[in-house]
């Protein structure tokens, strides 16, 4: 996934407005010359897995075209994906002052959110060892950030579920109780006239209970997502997979969370989401240093 796209560079406009209204960075411009040059380097303040780097050079393109602000070149010391300790640097720039300074609060806000989800993402995935089971996110992202936080899952070791409501039929709790309201076999219906739009799109149904699984699993739903069931059921729901000779992928979601990893690891399904990975993240504390 490449960051240099029009998702990314409208949002990188969207926060240089923000962040520069129409007069632009005042501080900066009053007290910074504009032939000053400075090298300065990004640190990671903790354990983290890093995500966003190229956001850096996105970033400051953006001043190097404007009046009174000059080029920086940009060194990466790690990739993303790469797992950094404490104190860690992880790229360092070399160029106008003016650049680095009014584009350092922007870049650091990009990279310590992606960075969080990245290390999210990572610490879930581990959690599950080496189980066959893979690990997805969920569309409950910041509006806008979306294409980000989904690289960011990439980069922690995690899958990207659907993107939006365009490339995966989903069909949730509240899609099968208006479609029950015609009566019986909900379920089906709902399958056989999603797959009849759209035949080329996967076809997913959220079900919560064993009963509803059966129905999807004779419909020949792509993907079943068992929701908020035990470990148990959802071995139960595996079993009768097994039982009916069905090819319907199982997800579990709802109500998963990192301690309770380790003891879905060996269950006998194929997706775990969750949404924790990217709407419960905690930003990780990166710096920039200036070289005096």
């Amino acid at each position: 996934m490449d960051l240099n796209n029009p998702f990314v560079d409208n949002l990188i406009n969207q926060a240089l407005v923000e962040d520069l209204g129409e007069i632009g960075d005042t501080t900066t411009l009053a007290v910074v010359p504009e032939t000053a040059q400075v090298q300065a380097d990004f640190i990671s303040r903790e354990k983290a897995c890093i995500a966003g780097l190229q956001m850096i050079s996105l970033v400051a393109d953006k001043f190097s075209g404007l009046k009174g602000y000059g080029d920086v070149k940009v060194t990466l010391h790690i990739a993303d994906g790469d797992r950094v300790e404490k104190g860690a640097c992880i790229a360092t720039v070399d160029g106008s002052a003016r650049t680095i300074i009014s584009a350092e609060r922007t870049i650091l806000n990009f990279l310590q959110r992606l960075s969080a989800v990245a290390t999210t993402a990572r610490t879930y995935s581990e959690a599950l060892g080496d189980s066959k089971i893979k690990l997805l996110d969920t569309r409950k992202t910041i509006p806008g950030y979306r294409f980000l936080e989904k690289y960011a899952v990439q980069c922690g070791g995690a899958v990207n579920h659907r993107h939006g409501l365009y490339d995966q039929v989903m069909i949730k709790d509240n899609h099968r109780a208006i479609a029950g309201m015609e009566g019986d076999g909900g379920i089906r219906r709902s399958i056989d006239a999603a797959r009849l739009m759209y035949p080329d799109l996967k076809i997913e149904i959220e079900v919560d209970t064993l009963e509803q699984c059966r129905e999807a699993l004779e419909a020949n739903a792509d993907i079943i997502l068992l929701d908020n069931m035990t470990n148990e059921i959802l071995a139960e729901a595996a079993e009768l997979r097994a039982e009916l000779k069905a090819h319907s992928l199982l997800e579990a979601s709802g109500g998963i969370t990192l301690e309770r990893l380790p003891s879905m690891k060996a269950l006998d399904i194929d997706f775990i989401s969750s949404g924790a990975i990217t709407h419960s993240v905690q930003s990780i504390d990166i710096g920039l240093d200036i070289h005096i």
